[in-house]
């Protein structure tokens, strides 16, 4: 049995680079969970994503006096984004095109901007049609950069491939949190949740139930087990563990750590991150994940079978990274503070 710590697992892709890398090569199953705020197996879909940089490159100039010899490249980011606003209409229904201008190319609006940066991260529910899209986008780019005399240069930051759950070990798991039954919380856990969960706003709690199928909820922490027909086939966000799933047996599912409806990547969830109920719940997924593994261990045929399962599933579409090889990790130096010298 192996633990993997998985650094830079939301922002980074961090399990794309291991198993670019190899790191689960040689594994007989992955189980894994997610912290949610109600306990269910997750065997859904996820859409795959690619993280694409376009850095446009023109020609300063004074916007007063010579405007006429620049070659604006913020000019071209907005061109790009207006080609992209049409791109979004010939979209698949469940594909998502999200964009950040993270180099706007300076603040003073006297000087024509001599470079601009725009990233976009493409989604859909299959890699096939994110690289699709992310050719067609980067044809946008080439056409903004014709049309303001610059130049771009695109690359890919990270990329995520989609969810393929493993349905012989998500069975195995959904009996064991059967077996286990709900998170044991308490009257103080309980006291704590209904305080926490007046900083919630109903508009955001909805959204949050609903993309699992967790709608009528209605206590502050979950204490049953959401029955899994009612969780969607597929959920409309993205996740490293997908690539993961292409080369080993994976399956994963959500334990209650925060109250009921809590949004993910907000502050009233990073507030009860150390709470004595997230810790409860944390736990819980270990005993879980801890009954699938040993069930693993005591019956072999099961490894086999969701084997099988995946190896059908390979000889119909081969696994190839998503990340080019020479697109390295998203590694940040370390610098020693004064404190860590001293120390």
């Amino acid at each position: 049995m192996r633990y993997y710590g998985c650094p830079a697992e939301e922002g980074g892709a961090g399990k794309t680079f291991l198993v670019r890398a190899g790191a689960f090569g040689d594994l007989d199953a992955a189980l894994t969970w997610h912290p949610g705020s109600i306990l269910a197996l997750d065997a859904m879909r996820s859409l795959a994503t690619i993280h694409a940089r376009f850095r446009f490159t023109g020609r300063a100039a004074d916007a007063a006096a010579s405007p006429h010899l620049g070659r604006s490249a913020l000019d071209a980011v907005t061109l790009m984004n207006v080609g992209a606003n049409y791109l979004r209409e010939h979209m698949a229904s469940d594909a998502r095109l999200h964009y950040a201008v993270t180099d706007a190319g300076g603040t003073a609006p006297s000087v024509v901007q001599a470079t601009s940066e725009v990233v976009y991260q493409i989604r859909a529910g299959t890699l096939g049609e994110v690289r699709t899209l992310h050719e067609r986008l980067r044809k946008i780019a080439e056409g903004a950069a014709l049309m303001t005399g610059t130049t771009v240069a695109g690359r890919v930051d990270k990329a995520m491939s989609n969810m393929r759950p493993n349905a012989v070990l998500s069975d195995l798991l959904y009996a064991k949190m059967q077996a286990l039954g709900p998170v044991p919380f308490d009257a103080v856990d309980r006291a704590l949740a209904v305080a926490t969960r007046a900083s919630l706003r109903a508009e955001d709690i909805a959204p949050s139930l609903a993309i699992f199928g967790a709608e009528g909820i209605s206590e502050d922490l979950h204490s049953a087990i959401l029955p899994r027909e009612r969780m969607p086939a597929l959920l409309v966000a993205s996740t490293d563990v997908g690539d993961v799933s292409w080369v080993v047996p994976t399956a994963r599912f959500l334990a209650p750590c925060f109250v009921v409806g809590t949004p993910f990547h907000s502050w009233n969830l990073v507030a009860q991150g150390k709470m004595p109920f997230a810790h409860k719940g944390m736990v819980h997924a270990a005993r879980i994940m801890a009954l699938g593994a040993g069930a693993l261990f005591d019956e072999p045929a099961l490894l086999e079978r969701a084997r099988a399962e995946l190896d059908a599933a390979a000889a119909r579409e081969g696994y190839v990274c998503p990340i080019p090889e020479d697109v390295p990790p998203p590694l940040k130096p370390h610098r020693d503070t004064a404190e860590e010298r001293a120390a």
